[in-house]
C-alpha cells in the first residue's frame, strides 16, 4: 500500500514553476509597455512645449505688426489732414490774390471815387492823430503817477534809514544792559559765594571735631547715621544737635545776605544701592525725598524761611563711593546742604 502511494504522487504534475514564469514574463512586457509610454509622453510634451513657444513668438510678432499697423494709419491721417490745410489754405490764398486784383481794376473808374477814398484816409489819419494825442495825455499822467511814487519810496527809504538807526542805537543799549546786567549777576554770584564761604565756615567751627560731618566740594555732608535711623525718615535725636546748629547758622546768614540776593539752601537726600521695599517706602527714592523733607520740615520748625528751603531726593543714583563694601555704603547713606542761588 505505502508503494502505491509513494507512486501515485510522483506521477503528479508540478505547475507552479510555469505559472511563476509567466507572471514573470508578463510582468516584464507591462514595465516595457509603461516605459514605452512614458518616452512617448516626455518627447510629446517636449513637441507641445516647442509649439507652444514658436505659437507665443508668433503672437508676439502679430502684437508689433498690429502695433505698426495702427501707427501707419495715424501717420496717414495726419497727412491727410496735413493736405486739407494746406489746400484750404491754398484756395484763400487764391480768393485773396483775385479779391486784390479786382481792386486793381477798380481803382482807375474815376477821380470822384479817388477823392472819396482819399477823404476816407484823411479821416481815419485824423482818428489816428487823435487817438495819439489821448495816448500822449496817458503817458503824461503815467509820469506823473511815477514822480509820485519815486517821491514816495523817497520818503520810505529816508524812514528805514532812521529806524536802522535807532535800531543800531537800540541794540547797542541792549549790549550795554546786558553787559552791566552780566557784571551784576557776576557781583551777586561773588557775594553769594563769600556768604557761601562765611556760612560753611560757621559750620566748621560749629561741628569741629566730628568725623561723620564734613565738606565736600561747596556741599556739607552730614552720615545719614547722625540723623536717622536705619531705614527710618524721621530724625533721630542723636542728629538733633546738629541740625539745630544748622538752624542757627542759617538764621545769622538771613540776617547778613542782602534781600536783592535770591539764594536757598538745598537739601539733597542720598541712600546706598541695596533696594529697600515697604509699605512707606517702596523704594531708595521715596526714602531719599522723605528724609530731606523732614530735615526742611525741622529747620522750618526753628525758624528758617521756608521759601529758601529745597529738599530733593536722589535715592541710590549719585553715589560719591562705587564701591560695595560697607564703608562705600555708609558714605553714600547721606544728607547734602548746599547754598546756591534761587
Amino acid at each position: 500500500m505505502a508503494i502505491s502511494t509513494r507512486s501515485r504522487r510522483s506521477q503528479t504534475t508540478n505547475y507552479w514553476p510555469g505559472f511563476v514564469d509567466a507572471l514573470s514574463s508578463l510582468l516584464l512586457v507591462i514595465i516595457f509597455l509603461l516605459s514605452l509610454f512614458m518616452l512617448s509622453q516626455f518627447f510629446l510634451s517636449q513637441e507641445l512645449l516647442g509649439r507652444d513657444t514658436a505659437m507665443s513668438q508668433l503672437n508676439s510678432q502679430i502684437a508689433e505688426l498690429t502695433e505698426l499697423l495702427q501707427l501707419e494709419r495715424a501717420n496717414a491721417g495726419d497727412l491727410e489732414s496735413t493736405i486739407a490745410t494746406l489746400t484750404a489754405t491754398l484756395s484763400s490764398a487764391q480768393g485773396e490774390r483775385d479779391e486784390l486784383a479786382s481792386q486793381l481794376a477798380g481803382i482807375g473808374v474815376g477821380s470822384g471815387e479817388k477823392d472819396a477814398e482819399i477823404a476816407g484816409l484823411e479821416a481815419d489819419l485824423r482818428a489816428e492823430q487823435d487817438i495819439s494825442s489821448e495816448a500822449a495825455a496817458q503817458v503824461a499822467l503815467l509820469n506823473q503817477q511815477l514822480a509820485a511814487l519815486r517821491t514816495q519810496i523817497g520818503a520810505l527809504e529816508q524812514a528805514l534809514e532812521a529806524s536802522e538807526s535807532r535800531d543800531v542805537e537800540s541794540r547797542t543799549q541792549i549790549a550795554d544792559l546786558g553787559r552791566r546786567l552780566n557784571l551784576a549777576l557776576a557781583q551777586r554770584v561773588q557775594d553769594l559765594s563769600r556768604y557761601r564761604s562765611d556760612f560753611f565756615g560757621r559750620l566748621r567751627e560749629i561741628l569741629e571735631g566730628r568725623a561723620d560731618v564734613r565738606v565736600v566740594g561747596d556741599r556739607f555732608v552730614f552720615q545719614s547715621e547722625v540723623l536717622f535711623e536705619p531705614g527710618e525718615a524721621a530724625v533721630s535725636a542723636e542728629g538733633i544737635p546738629g541740625l539745630e546748629a544748622l538752624a542757627d547758622a542759617i538764621l545769622q546768614l538771613e540776617d547778613e545776605i542782602p534781600p536783592e540776593i535770591d539764594w536757598v539752601l538745598r537739601i539733597d537726600g542720598h541712600t546706598d544701592k541695596r533696594p529697600i521695599s515697604n509699605a512707606q517706602f517702596p523704594s531708595n527714592w521715596e526714602l531719599s525725598a522723605a528724609r530731606a523733607i523732614s530735615v526742611a520740615k525741622y529747620l522750618v520748625a526753628e525758624g528758617v524761611a521756608p521759601n529758601r528751603l529745597v529738599a530733593a531726593g536722589f535715592g541710590e543714583f549719585a553715589p560719591i563711593d562705587p564701591g560695595d563694601t560697607e564703608e562705600a555704603f555708609r558714605r553714600n547713606r547721606r544728607i547734602e546742604f548746599k547754598l546756591t542761588e534761587g
